[in-house]
């Protein structure tokens, strides 16, 4: 096993760059998750650790090992792509032992290998049987015995549950979590879904056009975004174009002017006078009827009310019409669409980040 250090990374197609003076670390025996929307570059990123992209500048390592020249068959990578990738006309045993036979295993050692692997996988009992007679999710998890059976230095999966059903793409990312805390394998998982990567990441870095816009712990992301970019893109948060009126230190409080009401946020970094953006996700606002209003709380018009079981969606209106989404799980009585109401946010979870 070993980490993976990339410095400088230049990549292209054509005279079009793709990806510019991109570096990353992703720490042995850790599952590392590139997130972003389509076009982001995460793919190609993925490609060219795999070796299938040359590399234009810049350097590329595997442990101590520098394998920036190096073709994608003497990386010692393990591939899960989105397709599957299974060879219809071999059983699933053939599939997963397909990189054991290209290694010139003893077949001795083929078959409690490959037996290994499909039991870890919940797949004993299918090893006769052809790709054409399983399930999508049973199709994916040889497509994961298969990478891991030849123990290689670096899993890599590219969007592995895109083509799977919700209730089995639950499953097999429950599959590929606890494999790969057992085999302890580093690995690079390419995704745009926001719930996968906070699900199953040890640290998760989002691309933006190219560059890592924020690389952290899912945590990290989630209640501490470097910018608007990485909050609305990691659990759709509010965000709103606020003013500083001076510059405001890490960690402090700012109060800010939100529609003619005082409201304090959280600053999670440095920020300098001037245009900032407010972000507020569901659970740090709470709706109180009029009559129950404080200082600091919005004042605000009930647009659209969506009851959802457990909770209830809404969306809110401040008196220069910006919108508001909120969740209520304990809302108060009479909020009709139409009604008034006061929004109080948590100045300990609401932030103002650089716009």
């Amino acid at each position: 096993m070993a980490g993976i250090r990339i410095r400088d990374l230049v990549v292209g197609y054509g005279a079009v760059p793709v990806i510019t003076d991109l570096s990353l670390d992703v720490v042995d025996g850790s599952l590392f998750t590139l997130l972003g929307p389509s076009g982001c570059g995460k793919t190609t990123l993925l490609r060219t650790i795999a070796g299938f992209v040359p590399i234009r500048a810049g350097t590329l390592h595997f442990g101590e090992r520098d394998v920036t020249a190096l073709p994608a068959w003497l990386r010692d990578i393990g591939m899960v792509f989105q397709d599957y990738a299974l060879f219809p006309d071999k059983t699933v045993f053939d599939n997963v032992a397909y990189g054991l036979r290209a290694r010139k295993a003893a077949a001795a050692s083929i078959r409690a290998t490959v037996g290994e692997y499909l039991e870890r996988v919940g797949l004993s009992a299918y090893g006769d049987r052809m790709p054409a007679a399983l399930s999508g999710g049973q199709r994916q998890r040889v497509a994961l015995a298969r990478a891991l059976a030849i123990k290689p230095t670096v899993l890599l999966m590219d969007e592995p549950l895109s083509n799977l059903d919700a209730k089995l793409r639950v499953q097999v990312r429950e599959t590929i979590a606890d494999l790969q805390r057992e085999v302890g394998i580093t690995t690079i998982l390419v995704t745009h879904d926001q719930e996968e990567a906070l699900a199953l990441s040890d640290r998760i870095g989002l691309l933006r056009d190219g560059r890592i816009e924020q690389v952290g712990t899912p945590e990290d992301l989630y209640a501490r975004p470097a910018s608007a970019y990485v909050a609305d893109f990691v659990g759709a948060a509010n965000t709103l174009a606020v003013a500083l009126a001076g510059p405001a230190a890490g960690g402090s409080r700012a109060r800010i002017d939100l529609d003619g009401t005082i409201v304090e946020a959280t600053v999670p970094a440095p920020l300098p006078a001037g245009s900032a953006i407010l972000v507020a996700r569901s659970e740090s606002l709470r709706l109180v009827s009029p009559t129950d209003g404080a200082p600091g709380d919005v004042p605000c018009t009930i647009r659209r009310r969506q009851y959802l079981g457990g909770r209830t969606a809404y969306q809110v209106a401040t008196a220069s019409g910006r919108t508001i989404r909120v969740e209520a799980h304990d809302e108060p009585e009479g909020l009709a669409v139409g009604s008034a109401v006061r929004l109080r946010l948590d100045p300990e979870r609401v932030l103002v980040v650089a716009s």
